[in-house]
């Protein structure tokens, strides 16, 4: 029997606007079993089987992402969405993942900590005095986006320029591709025309940056090219700004109704490292990712028939029982636990899960010791769950004057 013969139950939480809402929902279907019947197919809802899953290179992500599904087939977006990073497996994966994975090291993420700090710092500095601030639009939404010009050498007041070409070309993620597809198209080839001159500026003059970085890179005579180099950047923009924009919003949104550890980090931020794997865990912005199986695969007594789309509910994962111990409960101080997986596993593990960990170490070290004390000023609602999700305000009240 395939998973879509079984009766499997059926599990619906893409509508909720309280993420806790929809953790409930998730933790009832998981009880039930570790696959669920969901909007888009079948879900995977336990740890092990989600990191075996994500582990297994007889699944691999679809081509062109989550766009057949949704009846793109064909045209630019589709043919951009096959040529990513993301879309790419076997060889082709393993040899780019070669050639650029010294760009993203934790030292080479080390370089931006100034960066991010002083970026993080100046968003902060105009709501110090009135104690007043919304998270979301005054601080997480802009500070990616500078420290990813610095990250690839592009002058920092062209942030905003950056900023909207991200907004739209993140459409690509979200299930309204088809109405979409002309603003994603439209940003990305203006997102490849600027990058197209940042590069060739480079090779006639390498930088302390990533375009300089993935320009030297070679394993046995191979080299990026320029075309790679294009794609790669935009990837770049794509995974490292409306994550990092929105986790950081959703760990503060957390942190401010548990008042305990906000008050602990601020005063002990040696604890922000293991602090972000904990609220990354405890509430992804990223619920789910997309595999197929390459060939008839038995999973958890299922058939899976090559072909089939599963959906990862990482979501799930990270707050089975099974995996962690009282999963429903942020504990900074958690230590010893099972690896998160909202960076994903295998072979497509986040490259940019070291300059992610930076960003949002230095951000919360600044936020948790400059906003003492924050009350929340009206509700918070996310985003759906769908792509990638987080608050859609957080307005916050805080002692002023630090």
């Amino acid at each position: 029997m395939t998973t879509l013969d079984v009766g499997l139950p059926t599990v619906d939480y893409e509508n909720e606007r309280d993420p806790e809402d929809a953790h409930r929902i998730l933790a009832a279907a998981r009880e039930r079993g570790p696959v669920a019947l969901g909007a888009h197919g079948p879900e995977i809802l336990t740890y092990d089987l989600a990191r075996t899953v994500l582990r297994d290179d007889r699944f691999l992500i679809p081509e062109g992402l989550a766009l057949a599904a949704q009846g793109v087939t064909s045209g630019p977006v589709w043919d951009r969405a096959v040529d990513s990073l993301l879309s790419r497996d076997g060889e082709d994966h393993h040899r780019l993942r070669r050639l650029v994975c010294k760009a993203f090291t934790p030292k080479a993420s080390a370089r931006l900590r100034d960066t991010c700090v002083k970026v993080v710092n100046d968003l902060v500095d105009p709501h110090t005095a009135v104690g007043s601030v919304d998270i979301v639009a005054d601080i997480a939404r802009p500070y990616p986006i500078p420290v990813i010009c610095a990250l690839l050498g592009a002058p920092a007041q062209d942030w905003h320029r950056f900023s909207a070409w991200a907004d739209d070309i993140f459409k690509v993620f979200n299930w309204n591709v088809a109405e979409d597809a002309a603003d994603i198209d439209r940003a990305w080839i203006e997102l490849d025309s600027y990058n197209d001159a940042l590069v060739r500026a480079r090779r006639d003059a390498l930088t302390d940056d990533l375009f300089s970085d993935l320009i030297r890179a070679e394993v046995d005579g191979d080299r990026l090219t320029h075309d790679e180099l294009l794609m790669l950047a935009g990837g770049l923009l794509m995974a490292g700004t409306d994550t990092t924009r929105n986790q950081l919003a959703a760990a503060v949104g957390v942190l401010c109704d548990h008042p305990d550890q906000w008050d602990l980090l601020a005063a002990r931020p040696d604890l922000i490292p293991r602090a972000v794997d904990e609220l990354m865990r405890y509430c992804p912005v990223i619920f789910t990712t997309l595999r197929t199986a390459r060939e008839d695969v038995e999973l958890a007594g299922l058939r899976i028939p090559a072909g089939e789309m599963l959906i990862v509910n990482i979501a799930a994962a990270n707050r089975d029982p099974a995996a962690f111990d009282h999963p429903d409960r942020l504990d900074v101080t958690r230590d010893g636990a099972a690896a998160m997986l909202t960076f994903g596993g295998g072979v497509h593990y986040c490259l940019g899960s070291h300059l992610a960990r930076t960003e949002l170490t230095e951000a919360l070290t600044v936020i948790t010791r400059r906003m003492p004390n924050p009350r929340r000023t009206a509700p918070e609602r996310w985003k759906p769950l769908t792509g990638i999700s987080g608050p859609a305000t957080l307005p916050l009240r805080f002692d002023a004057g630090n």
